[in-house]
């Protein structure tokens, strides 16, 4: 059984990539994989098998 979560992703003038890179790599560390990345709403989709 796979879980998912939903993260909003606030975009900066400043710094961006960086920023996105900290974010995608802080949850991999817990096991999350990126599903989607809603391009237009700058939300982040993770999933990850639910018994982590």
């Amino acid at each position: 059984m796979k879980e998912y979560k939903v993260v909003n992703w606030k975009m900066g003038l400043a710094n961006n990539n960086k920023r996105l890179e900290d974010t995608l790599n802080r949850y991999a560390k817990t096991g999350w994989t990126v599903k989607y990345i809603a391009e237009h709403t700058a939300r982040i989709v993770f999933e990850r098998d639910k018994n982590k």
